[in-house]
């Protein structure tokens, strides 16, 4: 590992970022319950010392920067722009805006697109025929809408990454971006900074083209002048960004289960294709592979895609899911149908209600679910799919696609690259796989393939490919680990539940999909018999402690007070107590790990006055 676990676990800072000293960490430090109450709560002795945060949920200090910078040239002082990584991009974010606040004004709100200096404005000179995109793209509008825009970037998860930030403040401070001229014009009447050839500094033709096709994808490189090398500086040299577009199509092989070994890029891709792994379904390659920014993204443009598939219809969320991911559904579309408990009964009633006429555009699930790690009944949702004419999609990021095999009962399967595929806690990615056997997939295809952007930075795909290499041998070890440690939180007499997928009443529906020899992943979920006990346990727990999971190190938080805390009511009706814990574990050693649990068992087992 990069960065030790007992370096991370020692880490007890608040606001430090996990890993420390990592300038695009994805987690934050809040090591004791008060902190993530008080973070929660909004209080200053947590949020002041914020370095960094979930991205989707905190705008990293490089994105606020160059997101200022861009106010200050393009708008006025009560404006605030969020930035995004394409102009479809940013009117998906304009339209929310009109959407939730009616009374905003064509003229207040306005798209600024930055293109590099070697992009002409109408697509000549392009290699790929394809148009020319700005590689940011801001949406200003007056700052007292900031909560609503938010709102747009945290669920659709399409706002920039830190690491394009960074790279594109530079550029725009040194002249290299900028939006080629300024002269304005009106779409779906908004006001667009639409591009013009503008100063000939800006037409000269320097960039790096590292556009590349795959029977229909299209790997974008980073236009304009590529001055500063991208460094990775825990590997000891430089990499050029002419390989992002290999490292994309390493990590779509590599989901893809064509590309298992851990060597480097180079010698990845001269590999000869072999064949997928045994259980995929025929027909499925790396084509039906496609990228995003994050898992977010990933479901949102899903949901996107099958409602331009299949026209506007109401959604089913089965299974108490991720919270953005319902309020997707719920929000974009006609609505959705909520089923939480994602239990048996729940699938009779919508059995009655299609019966009864009611249609639906997808069911979306979870394998398992989040915190409670239930698992849907895949083959029955799969039969109810195929008579009543819906499509299914799941998010197989906590199952991950070594241990579970659900690609045969989805028409969509979508994934966060983020977790445990990375596993360094340092970059962010999304997946959306295609199943060649869907009923859909001609009509799905077509539509991903007119409308898909590869959104991803390129140095972000670098940092994905590296860090994933290893990615089927880490499984293993984090398997058996997790099983070690549900095995000894359920001897203890003060733990109340421990959720994992193998102790689970669900548990025959995870092996229904559960690939040969494979376990049941790295994420559990305990509740203690008091409030004060979970809080002892916590606060105790040697592990780094943070939003996010799937990391190699082992990382724990009070997760339903982090995700869910304005909302405790509604999630205890659905059996989510306030007090859980969750535990995603990592690559240490197994026998620490189990002692590490035993030590704060021990002092919590003391706040109650009974033996652990």
């Amino acid at each position: 590992m990069a960065t030790t676990a007992k370096a991370i676990m020692l880490s007890h800072e608040v606001g430090e970022s996990i890993p420390p000293s990592t300038a695009h960490a994805v987690s934050v430090s809040l090591p004791t319950w008060k902190a993530n109450v008080g973070y929660e709560e909004g209080e200053d002795w947590v949020l002041s010392k914020l370095k960094t945060g979930y991205p989707r949920f905190f705008i990293h200090k490089t994105i606020e920067a160059f997101a200022e910078a861009i106010v200050q040239r393009h708008g006025s002082p009560m404006d605030k722009a969020y930035l995004f990584p394409s102009h479809a991009v940013s009117a998906r974010c304009v339209q929310f805006l009109r959407d939730q606040v009616p009374s905003l004004t064509a003229h207040s709100v306005h798209i600024v697109d930055l293109y590099s200096n070697a992009q002409l404005p109408n697509g000549a000179g392009n290699s790929d025929g394809a148009s020319t995109k700005p590689i940011v793209s801001a949406v200003l509008f007056p700052q007292y809408h900031a909560k609503v825009a938010k709102t747009f970037w945290q669920h659709s998860g399409d706002g920039i990454s830190s690491r394009r930030a960074e790279y594109c403040h530079k550029a725009f401070n040194d002249g290299r971006l900028a939006a080629n001229g300024t002269a304005c014009e009106k779409t779906n009447g908004h006001s667009v900074i639409s591009p013009s050839k503008g100063p000939r500094r800006y037409q000269k033709n320097d960039s790096v083209d590292t556009s590349i096709h795959s029977r229909g994808h299209v790997t974008g490189g980073l236009e304009g002048r590529d001055s500063v090398q991208f460094v990775e500086e825990r590997f000891g040299r430089n990499l050029d960004v002419s390989l992002a577009a290999n490292a994309k199509l390493a990590i779509r092989r590599r989901i893809a289960g064509a590309l298992t070994a851990n060597v480097d890029l180079h010698e990845a891709l001269k590999m000869s294709r072999p064949p997928t792994r045994k259980a995929q379904v025929e027909g499925f390659s790396e084509d039906d592979v496609y990228l995003h920014p994050c898992g977010m993204s990933s479901i949102f443009n899903t949901h996107r895609t099958m409602m331009a598939c299949r026209g506007p219809q109401k959604s089913i969320s089965y299974g108490f899911p991720y919270i953005d991911t319902l309020k997707i559904l719920e929000k974009w579309g006609p609505g959705c149908l909520f089923y939480g408990h994602g239990s048996s009964a729940e699938l009779d009633d919508l059995e009655r209600r299609c019966e009864a006429g009611e249609k639906y555009l997808a069911l979306f699930c979870e394998f398992p679910g989040n915190p409670l790690l239930k698992t849907p009944d895949l083959r029955r949702i799969r039969l109810l799919a195929d008579r009543f004419d819906f499509a299914v999609v799941v998010d197989e990021t906590i199952g991950n696609f070594i241990n579970v095999h659900v690609l045969p009962y989805a028409d969509v399967v979508v994934s966060s690259l983020t977790k445990v595929f990375t596993g360094e806690c340092n970059v962010m990615g999304g997946s959306s796989v295609l199943n060649p056997q869907s009923r859909y997939y001609a009509t799905l295809k077509e539509v991903v393939e007119q409308d898909y952007e590869d959104n991803y930075w390129p140095e972000d795909a670098i940092y994905m490919e590296r860090n994933s290499r290893d990615f089927v041998s880490r499984i293993d070890r984090i398997n058996m680990t997790a099983e070690a440690i549900c095995d000894k939180l359920k001897t203890a007499s003060i733990v109340k539940e421990v959720y994992y997928p193998k102790h689970s009443a669900t548990r025959k529906f995870y092996d229904q999909c559960r690939n040969t020899d494979k376990g049941y992943g790295g994420l559990l979920s305990v509740t203690f018999r008091t409030t004060e006990q979970a809080v002892t346990f916590f606060d105790k727990l040697e592990t780094a402690k943070g939003p996010s999971l799937g990391t190699n190190f082992t990382l724990s938080s009070p997760y339903v007070i982090l995700a869910h805390y304005g909302e405790l009511e509604w999630t205890a009706r659905f059996g989510v107590e306030a007090d859980l814990i969750r535990i995603s574990v990592g690559l240490e050693d197994s026998a620490d790990l189990v002692s590490r649990i035993e030590r704060a068992l021990a002092a919590a087992s003391h706040t109650a006055g009974v033996q652990a």
